[in-house]
Protein backbone atom coordinates (compact mmCIF):
# COMPACT_ATOMS: atom_id res chain seq x y z
CA UNK A 1 0.00 0.00 0.00
CA UNK A 2 1.16 3.54 -0.75
CA UNK A 3 -0.46 6.91 0.00
CA UNK A 4 -2.02 8.55 -3.05
CA UNK A 5 -0.15 11.82 -2.38
CA UNK A 6 3.19 9.93 -2.67
CA UNK A 7 2.06 8.26 -5.90
CA UNK A 8 1.21 11.72 -7.33
CA UNK A 9 4.73 13.14 -6.73
CA UNK A 10 5.94 15.13 -9.85
CA UNK A 11 2.49 14.84 -11.52
CA UNK A 12 1.03 18.14 -12.79
CA UNK A 13 -2.46 18.32 -11.23
CA UNK A 14 -5.33 20.55 -12.42
CA UNK A 15 -7.91 19.72 -9.70
CA UNK A 16 -8.56 17.30 -6.81
CA UNK A 17 -11.91 16.17 -5.39
CA UNK A 18 -11.52 14.17 -2.13
CA UNK A 19 -8.49 13.25 -0.01
CA UNK A 20 -5.01 12.38 -1.35
CA UNK A 21 -4.13 10.75 1.98
CA UNK A 22 -5.95 7.50 1.05
CA UNK A 23 -3.85 4.32 0.74
CA UNK A 24 -3.65 2.70 -2.69
CA UNK A 25 -3.12 -0.99 -3.28
CA UNK A 26 -2.14 -0.94 -6.99
CA UNK A 27 -2.33 1.25 -10.13
CA UNK A 28 -4.44 0.06 -13.10
CA UNK A 29 -5.36 1.62 -16.46
CA UNK A 30 -7.55 -1.34 -17.52
CA UNK A 31 -10.82 -1.38 -15.57
CA UNK A 32 -11.02 -5.17 -15.96
CA UNK A 33 -7.98 -5.54 -13.66
CA UNK A 34 -9.33 -3.37 -10.82
CA UNK A 35 -9.45 -4.75 -7.27
CA UNK A 36 -10.34 -3.16 -3.91
CA UNK A 37 -8.44 0.07 -3.09
CA UNK A 38 -6.81 0.33 -6.52
CA UNK A 39 -6.14 3.56 -8.41
CA UNK A 40 -7.75 3.71 -11.87
CA UNK A 41 -6.09 5.87 -14.55
CA UNK A 42 -8.48 6.82 -17.36
CA UNK A 43 -6.45 7.05 -20.58
CA UNK A 44 -7.78 8.13 -23.98
CA UNK A 45 -6.55 5.39 -26.33
CA UNK A 46 -6.75 5.15 -30.11
CA UNK A 47 -9.68 2.72 -29.91
CA UNK A 48 -11.25 3.08 -26.42
CA UNK A 49 -11.45 5.94 -23.94
CA UNK A 50 -10.74 5.02 -20.32
CA UNK A 51 -13.11 7.80 -19.18
CA UNK A 52 -16.04 5.59 -20.32
CA UNK A 53 -14.99 2.99 -17.73
CA UNK A 54 -14.65 5.15 -14.60
CA UNK A 55 -18.00 3.98 -13.19
CA UNK A 56 -17.11 0.34 -13.86
CA UNK A 57 -13.75 0.78 -12.08
CA UNK A 58 -15.45 2.31 -9.02
CA UNK A 59 -18.01 -0.52 -8.95
CA UNK A 60 -15.11 -3.02 -8.95
CA UNK A 61 -13.46 -1.35 -5.94
CA UNK A 62 -11.34 1.57 -7.19
CA UNK A 63 -10.54 4.00 -4.37
CA UNK A 64 -9.25 6.82 -6.56
CA UNK A 65 -9.48 7.95 -10.20
CA UNK A 66 -6.97 9.94 -12.26
CA UNK A 67 -8.52 11.44 -15.40
CA UNK A 68 -8.24 14.30 -17.91
CA UNK A 69 -11.88 15.37 -17.42
CA UNK A 70 -13.73 15.08 -14.10
CA UNK A 71 -17.04 13.14 -14.30
CA UNK A 72 -20.36 14.94 -13.81
CA UNK A 73 -21.22 12.90 -10.72
CA UNK A 74 -18.94 12.08 -7.77
CA UNK A 75 -19.11 9.12 -5.35
CA UNK A 76 -18.55 9.63 -1.65
CA UNK A 77 -15.24 8.27 -0.41
CA UNK A 78 -13.69 8.27 -3.91
CA UNK A 79 -10.83 10.66 -4.72
CA UNK A 80 -10.80 12.22 -8.21
CA UNK A 81 -7.64 13.80 -9.63
CA UNK A 82 -7.76 15.79 -12.87
CA UNK A 83 -4.52 15.99 -14.90
CA UNK A 84 -3.67 17.50 -18.26
CA UNK A 85 -2.21 14.29 -19.74
CA UNK A 86 -3.16 10.94 -18.17
CA UNK A 87 -0.58 8.78 -20.00
CA UNK A 88 2.21 11.14 -18.90
CA UNK A 89 0.82 11.15 -15.34
CA UNK A 90 0.72 7.33 -15.40
CA UNK A 91 4.44 7.20 -16.26
CA UNK A 92 5.39 9.32 -13.23
CA UNK A 93 2.95 7.48 -10.94
CA UNK A 94 4.30 4.09 -12.04
CA UNK A 95 7.84 5.26 -11.29
CA UNK A 96 6.80 6.57 -7.85
CA UNK A 97 4.80 3.44 -7.01
CA UNK A 98 7.80 1.20 -7.73
CA UNK A 99 10.18 3.58 -5.89
CA UNK A 100 11.89 5.08 -8.95
CA UNK A 101 13.69 1.88 -9.98
CA UNK A 102 15.42 3.44 -13.02
CA UNK A 103 17.56 5.53 -10.66
CA UNK A 104 19.02 2.42 -9.04
CA UNK A 105 20.66 1.06 -12.20
CA UNK A 106 22.18 2.39 -15.42
CA UNK A 107 19.40 2.47 -18.02
CA UNK A 108 20.32 2.98 -21.70
CA UNK A 109 17.62 3.56 -24.34
CA UNK A 110 18.22 2.54 -27.98
CA UNK A 111 16.05 4.21 -30.62
CA UNK A 112 15.95 4.40 -34.43
CA UNK A 113 14.19 2.53 -37.26
CA UNK A 114 16.59 -0.38 -37.76
CA UNK A 115 19.03 -2.02 -35.37
CA UNK A 116 17.27 -1.30 -32.03
CA UNK A 117 16.76 -4.96 -31.12
CA UNK A 118 20.22 -6.02 -32.27
CA UNK A 119 22.05 -3.23 -30.43
CA UNK A 120 20.05 -3.60 -27.18
CA UNK A 121 20.28 -7.42 -27.21
CA UNK A 122 23.99 -7.55 -28.03
CA UNK A 123 24.75 -4.96 -25.33
CA UNK A 124 22.91 -7.23 -22.88
CA UNK A 125 25.10 -10.19 -23.97
CA UNK A 126 28.30 -8.11 -23.96
CA UNK A 127 27.79 -6.91 -20.38
CA UNK A 128 26.72 -10.40 -19.27
CA UNK A 129 29.98 -11.78 -20.70
CA UNK A 130 31.83 -8.98 -18.87
CA UNK A 131 30.47 -10.43 -15.63
CA UNK A 132 27.67 -7.97 -14.78
CA UNK A 133 24.06 -8.58 -13.83
CA UNK A 134 22.13 -7.14 -16.76
CA UNK A 135 18.53 -6.40 -17.79
CA UNK A 136 16.95 -6.20 -21.26
CA UNK A 137 13.65 -4.66 -22.39
CA UNK A 138 13.25 -5.58 -26.07
CA UNK A 139 10.70 -6.45 -28.76
CA UNK A 140 11.60 -10.09 -28.54
CA UNK A 141 11.88 -10.65 -24.78
CA UNK A 142 12.45 -9.11 -21.38
CA UNK A 143 15.43 -10.36 -19.37
CA UNK A 144 15.91 -9.82 -15.64
CA UNK A 145 19.50 -11.08 -15.52
CA UNK A 146 18.98 -14.77 -16.40
CA UNK A 147 15.18 -14.81 -16.04
CA UNK A 148 13.23 -14.49 -19.32
CA UNK A 149 9.75 -13.02 -19.89
CA UNK A 150 7.85 -12.74 -23.17
CA UNK A 151 7.54 -9.23 -24.63
CA UNK A 152 4.24 -7.92 -26.03
CA UNK A 153 5.19 -4.42 -27.32
CA UNK A 154 8.38 -2.75 -28.59
CA UNK A 155 8.15 -0.42 -25.62
CA UNK A 156 5.93 -1.86 -22.84
CA UNK A 157 3.49 0.36 -20.90
CA UNK A 158 4.85 2.47 -18.02
CA UNK A 159 3.59 0.13 -15.31
CA UNK A 160 5.20 -2.91 -16.94
CA UNK A 161 8.52 -1.09 -17.49
CA UNK A 162 8.74 0.02 -13.87
CA UNK A 163 7.58 -3.37 -12.55
CA UNK A 164 10.45 -5.12 -14.38
CA UNK A 165 12.96 -2.40 -13.44
CA UNK A 166 11.95 -2.90 -9.79
CA UNK A 167 12.47 -6.65 -10.19
CA UNK A 168 15.91 -5.86 -11.67
CA UNK A 169 16.67 -3.70 -8.59
CA UNK A 170 15.71 -6.60 -6.31
CA UNK A 171 17.95 -8.91 -8.33
CA UNK A 172 20.98 -6.59 -8.18
CA UNK A 173 20.98 -5.71 -11.89
CA UNK A 174 23.54 -2.95 -12.68
CA UNK A 175 22.80 -2.18 -16.35
CA UNK A 176 19.62 -2.35 -18.39
CA UNK A 177 19.31 -1.90 -22.17
CA UNK A 178 15.96 -0.90 -23.55
CA UNK A 179 14.46 -0.56 -27.01
CA UNK A 180 12.69 2.77 -27.24
CA UNK A 181 10.11 2.93 -30.04
CA UNK A 182 8.50 6.03 -31.50
CA UNK A 183 5.10 4.71 -30.32
CA UNK A 184 6.45 4.34 -26.79
CA UNK A 185 7.90 7.88 -26.77
CA UNK A 186 4.73 9.38 -28.25
CA UNK A 187 2.55 7.61 -25.69
CA UNK A 188 4.75 8.90 -22.83
CA UNK A 189 5.82 5.39 -21.78
CA UNK A 190 9.41 6.51 -21.18
CA UNK A 191 8.48 9.57 -19.08
CA UNK A 192 9.55 9.45 -15.45
CA UNK A 193 12.51 7.18 -16.26
CA UNK A 194 16.08 8.19 -15.50
CA UNK A 195 18.34 7.33 -18.46
CA UNK A 196 22.09 6.98 -18.24
CA UNK A 197 22.31 7.33 -22.02
CA UNK A 198 20.52 7.18 -25.35
CA UNK A 199 21.67 5.63 -28.65
CA UNK A 200 20.35 6.60 -32.10
CA UNK A 201 20.83 4.03 -34.91
CA UNK A 202 19.17 5.51 -38.05
CA UNK A 203 15.88 6.82 -39.39
CA UNK A 204 14.06 5.45 -42.43
CA UNK A 205 10.55 5.07 -43.77
CA UNK A 206 8.47 3.27 -41.14
CA UNK A 207 5.41 3.63 -38.90
CA UNK A 208 3.87 6.31 -41.10
CA UNK A 209 0.56 4.53 -40.47
CA UNK A 210 0.89 5.83 -36.89
CA UNK A 211 2.78 9.10 -37.37
CA UNK A 212 1.26 11.48 -39.93
CA UNK A 213 4.55 12.34 -41.61
CA UNK A 214 8.25 11.53 -41.65
CA UNK A 215 8.94 14.88 -39.92
CA UNK A 216 6.59 13.96 -37.06
CA UNK A 217 8.22 10.50 -36.80
CA UNK A 218 11.69 12.16 -36.64
CA UNK A 219 10.59 14.76 -34.08
CA UNK A 220 9.14 12.10 -31.78
CA UNK A 221 12.51 10.27 -31.83
CA UNK A 222 14.25 13.61 -31.23
CA UNK A 223 12.09 14.33 -28.16
CA UNK A 224 13.68 11.31 -26.45
CA UNK A 225 17.11 12.98 -26.73
CA UNK A 226 15.67 16.42 -25.85
CA UNK A 227 14.53 14.98 -22.52
CA UNK A 228 17.79 13.25 -21.55
CA UNK A 229 19.38 14.76 -18.41
CA UNK A 230 22.71 16.62 -18.57
CA UNK A 231 24.31 13.68 -16.69
CA UNK A 232 23.46 11.27 -19.55
CA UNK A 233 25.25 10.60 -22.86
CA UNK A 234 23.71 10.79 -26.35
CA UNK A 235 25.45 8.57 -28.91
CA UNK A 236 24.27 9.01 -32.52
CA UNK A 237 25.05 7.66 -35.97
CA UNK A 238 26.16 10.72 -37.99
CA UNK A 239 26.27 8.87 -41.31
CA UNK A 240 22.49 9.28 -41.03
CA UNK A 241 21.59 12.93 -41.69
CA UNK A 242 19.10 12.79 -38.80
CA UNK A 243 21.88 11.93 -36.32
CA UNK A 244 22.88 15.57 -35.77
CA UNK A 245 19.17 16.55 -35.59
CA UNK A 246 18.87 14.29 -32.52
CA UNK A 247 21.63 16.27 -30.82
CA UNK A 248 20.26 19.78 -31.57
CA UNK A 249 18.53 20.47 -28.28
CA UNK A 250 19.84 17.84 -25.90
CA UNK A 251 21.70 18.81 -22.73
CA UNK A 252 23.26 15.31 -22.61
CA UNK A 253 26.96 14.77 -23.44
CA UNK A 254 27.19 14.48 -27.24
CA UNK A 255 29.03 11.61 -28.94
CA UNK A 256 29.01 10.31 -32.50
CA UNK A 257 29.78 7.12 -34.43
CA UNK A 258 30.17 6.45 -38.16
CA UNK A 259 31.45 4.18 -40.89
CA UNK A 260 31.78 6.77 -43.69
CA UNK A 261 32.66 10.04 -41.94
CA UNK A 262 34.85 11.30 -39.09
CA UNK A 263 33.30 10.62 -35.67
CA UNK A 264 34.21 9.98 -32.01
CA UNK A 265 33.83 6.25 -32.65
CA UNK A 266 34.77 5.08 -36.13
CA UNK A 267 34.65 1.66 -37.78
CA UNK A 268 36.16 0.40 -41.05
CA UNK A 269 35.21 -2.79 -42.87
CA UNK A 270 38.35 -4.70 -43.87
CA UNK A 271 36.64 -7.95 -44.95
CA UNK A 272 32.97 -8.77 -45.52
CA UNK A 273 31.91 -12.38 -46.12
CA UNK A 274 29.22 -14.90 -45.11
CA UNK A 275 31.33 -16.09 -42.19
CA UNK A 276 31.45 -12.58 -40.70
CA UNK A 277 33.18 -9.18 -40.75
CA UNK A 278 36.77 -8.13 -40.15
CA UNK A 279 36.53 -4.63 -38.68
CA UNK A 280 38.96 -1.93 -37.65
CA UNK A 281 37.80 -0.19 -34.48
CA UNK A 282 40.07 2.26 -32.63
CA UNK A 283 43.13 1.08 -34.62
CA UNK A 284 42.44 -2.52 -33.52
CA UNK A 285 41.32 -5.30 -35.83
CA UNK A 286 38.41 -7.35 -34.59
CA UNK A 287 36.59 -10.30 -36.18
CA UNK A 288 32.85 -10.56 -35.63
CA UNK A 289 30.49 -13.39 -36.61
CA UNK A 290 27.88 -10.86 -37.70
CA UNK A 291 27.51 -10.01 -41.37
CA UNK A 292 26.98 -6.91 -43.49
CA UNK A 293 27.50 -3.13 -43.41
CA UNK A 294 24.53 -2.59 -41.09
CA UNK A 295 26.13 -4.87 -38.50
CA UNK A 296 29.33 -2.82 -38.70
CA UNK A 297 27.17 0.10 -37.54
CA UNK A 298 25.64 -2.04 -34.79
CA UNK A 299 29.12 -3.11 -33.61
CA UNK A 300 30.47 0.44 -33.38
CA UNK A 301 27.29 1.57 -31.57
CA UNK A 302 27.82 -1.24 -29.05
CA UNK A 303 31.53 -0.46 -28.67
CA UNK A 304 30.83 3.27 -28.15
CA UNK A 305 28.09 2.56 -25.58
CA UNK A 306 30.30 0.13 -23.66
CA UNK A 307 33.11 2.73 -23.60
CA UNK A 308 30.76 5.47 -22.33
CA UNK A 309 29.54 3.08 -19.62
CA UNK A 310 33.10 2.52 -18.44
CA UNK A 311 34.02 -0.84 -19.96
CA UNK A 312 37.70 -1.17 -20.87
CA UNK A 313 38.26 -0.89 -24.64
CA UNK A 314 40.38 -4.05 -24.95
CA UNK A 315 37.80 -6.07 -23.04
CA UNK A 316 34.97 -4.71 -25.23
CA UNK A 317 36.79 -5.65 -28.44
CA UNK A 318 37.55 -9.12 -27.16
CA UNK A 319 33.91 -9.67 -26.15
CA UNK A 320 32.55 -8.22 -29.43
CA UNK A 321 34.40 -11.00 -31.28
CA UNK A 322 32.37 -13.62 -29.35
CA UNK A 323 28.89 -12.17 -29.99
CA UNK A 324 26.40 -14.21 -32.03
CA UNK A 325 23.66 -12.93 -34.35
CA UNK A 326 20.29 -12.12 -32.75
CA UNK A 327 17.43 -14.52 -33.57
CA UNK A 328 15.81 -13.58 -36.91
CA UNK A 329 18.46 -10.94 -37.71
CA UNK A 330 20.52 -12.25 -40.67
CA UNK A 331 20.21 -15.74 -39.23
CA UNK A 332 21.55 -18.24 -41.76
CA UNK A 333 22.18 -21.92 -42.47
CA UNK A 334 24.07 -23.72 -45.23
CA UNK A 335 22.40 -26.95 -46.45
CA UNK A 336 24.07 -30.20 -47.53
CA UNK A 337 23.86 -29.02 -51.17
CA UNK A 338 25.53 -25.71 -50.22
CA UNK A 339 22.34 -23.67 -50.46
CA UNK A 340 22.51 -20.66 -48.11
CA UNK A 341 19.16 -19.78 -46.48
CA UNK A 342 18.95 -16.44 -44.65
CA UNK A 343 16.09 -15.32 -42.39
CA UNK A 344 15.92 -11.60 -41.63
CA UNK A 345 13.44 -9.28 -39.91
CA UNK A 346 13.71 -6.77 -42.80
CA UNK A 347 10.19 -5.27 -42.78
CA UNK A 348 11.01 -1.75 -43.99
CA UNK A 349 12.30 -0.66 -47.44
CA UNK A 350 15.64 0.42 -46.01
CA UNK A 351 16.18 -2.79 -44.02
CA UNK A 352 15.30 -4.94 -47.07
CA UNK A 353 17.64 -2.88 -49.29
CA UNK A 354 20.43 -3.23 -46.65
CA UNK A 355 20.14 -6.98 -46.40
CA UNK A 356 19.91 -7.52 -50.20
CA UNK A 357 22.88 -5.22 -50.87
CA UNK A 358 24.85 -7.04 -48.17
CA UNK A 359 24.18 -10.38 -49.89
CA UNK A 360 24.98 -8.95 -53.33
CA UNK A 361 28.27 -7.51 -52.06
CA UNK A 362 29.33 -10.91 -50.76
CA UNK A 363 28.04 -13.29 -53.48
CA UNK A 364 30.01 -14.04 -56.67
CA UNK A 365 27.01 -13.43 -59.03
CA UNK A 366 27.30 -16.99 -60.38
CA UNK A 367 24.46 -18.03 -58.11
CA UNK A 368 20.78 -17.09 -57.88
CA UNK A 369 19.46 -14.85 -55.11
CA UNK A 370 15.86 -15.94 -54.44
CA UNK A 371 13.93 -13.58 -52.16
CA UNK A 372 10.71 -14.50 -50.33
CA UNK A 373 9.04 -11.30 -49.12
CA UNK A 374 5.72 -10.05 -47.75
CA UNK A 375 4.38 -7.06 -45.78
CA UNK A 376 2.42 -7.08 -42.53
CA UNK A 377 -1.28 -6.15 -42.50
CA UNK A 378 -2.68 -3.15 -40.59
CA UNK A 379 0.65 -1.37 -41.03
CA UNK A 380 1.99 1.43 -43.24
CA UNK A 381 0.69 0.68 -46.80
CA UNK A 382 2.92 3.20 -48.57
CA UNK A 383 6.02 1.04 -48.10
CA UNK A 384 4.54 -2.02 -49.91
CA UNK A 385 5.22 -1.03 -53.56
CA UNK A 386 8.64 0.33 -52.54
CA UNK A 387 9.55 -3.06 -51.04
CA UNK A 388 8.25 -4.83 -54.17
CA UNK A 389 10.51 -2.58 -56.27
CA UNK A 390 13.59 -3.15 -54.07
CA UNK A 391 13.13 -6.94 -53.91
CA UNK A 392 12.63 -7.31 -57.69
CA UNK A 393 15.53 -4.94 -58.56
CA UNK A 394 18.10 -6.53 -56.23
CA UNK A 395 17.17 -10.26 -56.53
CA UNK A 396 17.36 -12.71 -59.42
CA UNK A 397 13.98 -14.30 -58.45
CA UNK A 398 11.26 -13.01 -56.10
CA UNK A 399 8.35 -14.82 -54.47
CA UNK A 400 5.85 -12.36 -53.01
CA UNK A 401 3.83 -13.93 -50.24
CA UNK A 402 1.84 -13.33 -47.08
CA UNK A 403 3.53 -12.06 -43.90
CA UNK A 404 1.24 -11.39 -40.92
CA UNK A 405 -1.89 -10.17 -42.74
CA UNK A 406 -3.73 -9.52 -39.45
CA UNK A 407 -7.20 -8.16 -40.36
CA UNK A 408 -6.34 -7.45 -44.04
CA UNK A 409 -6.89 -9.71 -47.07
CA UNK A 410 -3.48 -11.27 -47.98
CA UNK A 411 -4.15 -11.06 -51.75
CA UNK A 412 -4.80 -7.31 -51.47
CA UNK A 413 -1.46 -6.78 -49.65
CA UNK A 414 0.34 -8.85 -52.33
CA UNK A 415 -1.25 -6.76 -55.12
CA UNK A 416 0.06 -3.59 -53.43
CA UNK A 417 3.60 -5.05 -53.23
CA UNK A 418 3.41 -6.15 -56.90
CA UNK A 419 2.44 -2.59 -57.95
CA UNK A 420 6.05 -1.51 -57.31
CA UNK A 421 7.61 -4.08 -59.68
CA UNK A 422 8.90 -2.44 -62.86
CA UNK A 423 8.06 -4.05 -66.27
CA UNK A 424 11.64 -5.27 -66.90
CA UNK A 425 11.43 -7.27 -63.63
CA UNK A 426 8.00 -8.89 -64.18
CA UNK A 427 9.55 -12.15 -65.35
CA UNK A 428 11.48 -12.49 -62.05
CA UNK A 429 8.38 -12.34 -59.86
CA UNK A 430 5.79 -14.91 -58.81
CA UNK A 431 3.15 -14.52 -56.07
CA UNK A 432 2.14 -17.37 -53.73
CA UNK A 433 -0.29 -16.49 -50.93
CA UNK A 434 0.54 -19.43 -48.64
CA UNK A 435 3.85 -18.55 -46.92
CA UNK A 436 4.95 -22.15 -46.37
CA UNK A 437 4.29 -22.94 -50.03
CA UNK A 438 6.26 -19.84 -51.02
CA UNK A 439 9.28 -20.96 -48.96
CA UNK A 440 8.93 -24.49 -50.39
CA UNK A 441 8.93 -23.11 -53.95
CA UNK A 442 12.10 -21.10 -53.19
CA UNK A 443 13.76 -24.29 -51.90
CA UNK A 444 12.66 -26.22 -55.03
CA UNK A 445 14.04 -23.51 -57.33
CA UNK A 446 17.36 -23.28 -55.48
CA UNK A 447 20.39 -25.09 -56.90
CA UNK A 448 23.73 -25.71 -55.15
CA UNK A 449 25.44 -22.43 -54.05
CA UNK A 450 22.21 -20.41 -54.51
CA UNK A 451 21.02 -18.05 -51.79
CA UNK A 452 17.47 -17.85 -50.36
CA UNK A 453 16.46 -14.77 -48.38
CA UNK A 454 13.24 -15.01 -46.34
CA UNK A 455 12.41 -11.46 -45.26
CA UNK A 456 9.81 -9.82 -43.06
CA UNK A 457 8.95 -11.89 -40.03
CA UNK A 458 12.40 -12.74 -38.68
CA UNK A 459 12.15 -13.74 -35.00
CA UNK A 460 8.31 -13.79 -35.02
CA UNK A 461 7.44 -17.48 -34.69
CA UNK A 462 3.78 -17.03 -35.65
CA UNK A 463 1.43 -15.84 -38.37
CA UNK A 464 -1.49 -13.62 -37.40
CA UNK A 465 -4.56 -14.09 -39.62
CA UNK A 466 -7.95 -12.56 -38.71
CA UNK A 467 -6.95 -12.07 -35.05
CA UNK A 468 -5.83 -15.70 -34.76
CA UNK A 469 -2.20 -16.71 -34.25
CA UNK A 470 -0.70 -19.81 -35.85
CA UNK A 471 2.74 -21.31 -35.17
CA UNK A 472 5.08 -20.30 -37.98
CA UNK A 473 8.86 -20.13 -37.69
CA UNK A 474 10.60 -19.13 -40.97
CA UNK A 475 14.00 -20.51 -39.92
CA UNK A 476 12.60 -23.84 -38.71
CA UNK A 477 10.45 -24.26 -41.86
CA UNK A 478 13.22 -23.54 -44.39
CA UNK A 479 15.57 -25.91 -42.51
CA UNK A 480 12.95 -28.73 -42.59
CA UNK A 481 12.03 -28.15 -46.25
CA UNK A 482 15.65 -28.21 -47.45
CA UNK A 483 16.12 -31.48 -45.55
CA UNK A 484 12.90 -33.00 -47.00
CA UNK A 485 13.90 -32.00 -50.53
CA UNK A 486 17.37 -33.50 -49.86
CA UNK A 487 19.05 -30.24 -50.68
Amino acid sequence: MMALKDILYRVTINAVVGSTLVDINAIQFDSRNIHDNDLFVAIKGTIVDGHDFIEKAITKGARAVVCEKLPDNFHNGITYVEVKNASRALAFMASNYYEMPSENLKLVGVTGTNGKTTVATLLYHLFKKAGFKVGLLSTVKIMVDNKEYKATHTTPDSLTINKYLKEMNNDGVEFCFMEVSSHGIHQNRTEGLHFEGGVFTNLTHDHLDYHNSFAEYRDVKKSFFDNLPASAFALVNIDDKNGLVMLQNTTARKHTYALKTYADYRVQILENEFRGLLLKIDDSEVWTKLIGNFNAYNMIAIYGTADLLGLKKDESLQLISTLESVSGRFQYLISDEKITAIVDYAHTPDALKNVLETINNIRTKNEELITVVGCGGDRDKTKRPIMGNIASTLSTKVIITSDNPRSEVPEAIINEIEAGVEPQNFKKVVSIVDRKQAIKTACQLAKPNDIILIAGKGHENYQEIKEERFDFDDFKIVKELLKQLQK
